[in-house]
């Protein structure tokens, strides 16, 4: 039997999509796709998220490009978030998981009813 082909770039595209695809990176990507611009504490209200979790999430998405921070010299200070270029860029995928995972709700709730059942019967 052939070796398959490595792939030289799998590292990488692991890296990027282990963080692009969490789940807070995806709600907080998602909700400034939606509102353009946000707060610190309008996306913490509207996402649920605790403040640590939604700090670390904006400073990745910063760091990967896909988060604008904007801060000005105001007391208190003011910080406004919204998506860059690439973010926006990044906008449509999430858009078609979100879809993709509305349509098949009924489907997931299925299989994992039939998966429970299977697991508690042995």
């Amino acid at each position: 039997m052939a070796e398959r082909p490595k792939c030289p770039d799998c590292p990488r595209i692991q890296e990027v999509l282990s963080r692009v695809g969490d789940k807070w990176s995806v709600l907080v990507v998602t909700a400034l796709g939606y509102n353009d611009v946000m707060r610190f504490n309008e996306l913490k209200r509207h996402l649920g998220i605790s403040q640590r979790m939604l700090s670390l999430t904006l400073r990745e998405l910063e760091r990967d490009g896909l988060v604008r921070r904007t801060q000005y010299p105001t007391i208190p200070p003011k910080v406004e978030y919204a998506l860059t270029p690439l973010g926006q860029s990044f906008r449509e995928p999430v858009r078609l998981m979100g879809y993709w995972a509305m349509d098949n709700l009924a489907n997931i709730d299925a299989a994992r009813a039939s998966f429970d059942e299977r697991s508690e019967a042995s």
